[in-house]
C-alpha cells in the first residue's frame, strides 16, 4: 500500500533523512521509534509533500506521488496528523473537525456521516462541539486533532507523537481510538517516543536514528530486544 524506497532529505546541508526505505501493507499498524530529532517528523512531512525529497520513491497503491502537491496527497488517501495539533483556538471543535474535509467539500452527506463516526469514536467531543478547541483539555484537543484527520477518509492515517504531553490515562484512551481507528480497515503509521506503549498495538516497528533505519521487526522482537529495551522501555 505504502513504500518508501531511499528517502534522503535535507534541510540546507544538514541531512535529515539518509535513505530511508520502509513499507505497510493494507491494514497495518506500524510504529516509527525514535528519540527527539531522529527524523520521524520529516518522514511524514515528506510522505505528506510538504518537505520535497532530496532522493527517493513514495508509491502509494502502486503509484508514485512524491512529486505530488500535498492537497492530492490527502485527495488520494494519505493523511497526516501533525505533531503538536495545530488546531485553531478560537473555531469551533466542530469547525475544526469540518476543516479535515475541505478536499471532499462537495460530499457533505458524506462529511456528516464522518463527523457522526469522530463523534461515535470521541463521544466528549459530541458535547464539546461548539465549545472553542482551545477552551479544551490537551487530551481532548489531541481527540480533535485525529478526528480532523479522519474527516480526510484516510486509508493511509500518520499520527506524528498523539501521546506527547498527555497524562497516562489520557495516553491509553487516544491510543485505545488509534487501535479501534486501524481495527476499522485504517492503515496507520504511529511516530511515537512511548515505546512501551506504542508497542503494544503495533504489527511491526522501525526505530530510526539520525535519519536512518537501523532495526525493524514484528512487536514481540522488538519489546524483547535489549537494546530496545535500554533506550526507549526501560529495564
Amino acid at each position: 500500500m505504502l513504500r518508501l524506497d531511499g528517502l534522503t532529505l535535507h534541510y540546507g546541508q544538514f541531512r535529515a533523512l539518509d535513505r530511508v526505505s520502509l513499507h505497510a501493507g493494507p491494514g497495518e499498524l506500524v510504529v516509527m521509534l525514535g528519540a527527539n530529532g531522529a527524523g520521524k517528523s520529516s518522514l511524514f512531512l515528506a510522505i505528506s509533500g510538504l518537505r520535497k525529497l532530496s532522493a527517493g520513491s513514495i508509491r502509494f497503491n502502486e503509484r508514485e506521488v512524491a512529486r505530488d502537491k500535498p492537497s492530492d496527497i490527502v485527495a488520494s488517501g494519505i493523511v497526516h496528523c501533525p505533531e503538536g495539533r495545530k488546531l485553531f483556538p478560537g473555531m469551533s471543535v466542530a469547525k475544526n473537525l469540518m476543516l479535515g474535509a475541505y478536499v471532499h467539500r462537495r460530499d457533505r452527506r458524506g462529511s456528516d456521516a464522518l463527523i457522526d463516526r469522530v463523534f461515535g469514536l470521541f463521544p466528549m467531543l459530541h458535547d464539546k462541539r461548539n465549545d472553542p478547541a482551545g477552551s479544551l483539555s490537551g487530551g481532548q484537543q489531541q481527540m480533535v486533532a485525529i478526528g480532523r484527520a479522519l474527516m480526510g477518509r484516510p486509508q493511509v492515517l500518520l499520527l506524528d507523537e498523539p501521546s506527547l504531553g498527555l497524562a497516562p490515562l489520557v495516553v491509553r484512551q487516544v491510543l485505545a481510538a488509534i487501535k479501534a481507528i486501524n481495527a476499522e480497515g485504517t492503515t496507520v503509521l504511529l511516530a511515537e517516543q512511548n515505546a512501551y506503549a506504542a508497542l503494544q498495538i503495533a504489527d511491526r516497528a522501525y526505530v530510526i536514528e539520525s535519519g536512518r533505519i537501523v532495526m525493524e521487526g514484528d512487536r514481540q522482537t522488538l519489546l524483547n530486544d535489549e537494546s530496545i529495551r535500554r533506550a526507549y522501555i526501560g529495564a
